[in-house]
Formats: C-alpha cells, structure tokens, sequence
C-alpha cells in the first residue's frame, strides 16, 4: 500500500477524526473508503456514458426481454 500526504484545515481534520472515533474507525479507514469510492464513481461514469453511446443507437421497440433470451447466443 502506497502512502499519500494531504493537506486540510487543522480544525476539520480535528473534527473529522472525533467522528471516526465515534464510528469506531479511523480516518485513515474512511479516507481509504473515500478514495476507492471517488475512484469507483469514476467508472461508473465511464460505464454510463458507454450506456448512453448505445442507447443512441440500439432499440427495442419498448419490448422487454427474460433473462434467458438475453443470455442467448
């Protein structure tokens, strides 16, 4: 695991750690769980837009499909 440094207001990073103490975890464990998160939030962006790009060209005619005729080969 790779250290990283960052800087916030001495009084917010007070304040966030007493709320770690208060979930019980630290505020190295959320900022963790914030960074993976921001990452995956990325992705899913990405995913979106990749969505959107066949929506605009895909149709159904409003018909809906099981999952075992979207399975099919």
């Amino acid at each position: 695991m790779k250290n990283i440094t960052f800087s916030a207001d001495e009084q917010v990073i007070a304040s966030a750690r007493a709320r770690a103490r208060r979930e019980r975890t630290t505020l190295n464990m959320q900022f963790r769980r914030w960074l993976a998160d921001y990452a995956r939030q990325e992705q899913a962006d990405e995913a979106a837009a990749v969505i959107r790009e066949i929506q605009r060209y895909a149709r159904t005619g409003g018909r809906s499909f099981s999952r075992d005729e979207m399975n099919e080969h």
